[in-house]
């Protein structure tokens, strides 16, 4: 069989290098900034993400233990260990749904919701500082 011929690959320019670099630089110095503030409300960076996806699940619908591994691009098994873990912490309980018993759907205790809404505002607000730097890169690194 021939392979079909490759598409030329456009040219990359140090600009080009420079602004990935940049960009991932940013993203890393806001991921350390998250794990930081996670250890101090006395979480690991796995749980407050959970906790974040539960509560941010699209359309505030119910998340089930395959929704959140799916969120967290981890293995479903691993899910459901988080799950038991949070549960234990008394941060996650576990509802069966009321139309398809076989499904268990997660929601956030209130000691949850009140640690995420700490974590988030200081999120928000890193987030906010970082945001003229991150559009200067995605609209092409133009001032």
């Amino acid at each position: 069989m021939t392979q079909p011929p490759k598409t030329p690959r456009p040219a990359i320019r140090q600009s080009d290098y420079e602004r990935l670099s940049e960009f991932r630089y940013l993203i890393r110095r806001f991921l350390e900034f998250s794990q930081v503030q996670a250890e101090e409300a006395g979480l690991t960076p796995r749980q407050h993400q959970a906790l974040l996806a539960i509560k941010g699940y699209p359309g505030g619908g119910p998340v089930t233990v395959g929704d959140l591994a799916e969120r967290l691009r981890i293995r479903h098994h691993s899910a459901v260990e988080l799950v038991n873990r949070l549960g234990e912490a008394g941060l996650v309980a576990r509802d069966q749904d009321k139309d398809d018993h076989r499904r268990v759907l997660l929601r956030l205790t209130e000691r949850a919701d009140d640690c995420l809404a700490e974590l988030s505002a200081a999120h928000l607000d890193e987030l906010s500082r970082i945001e003229p730097m991150l559009r200067r890169l995605l609209d092409g690194g133009q001032d």
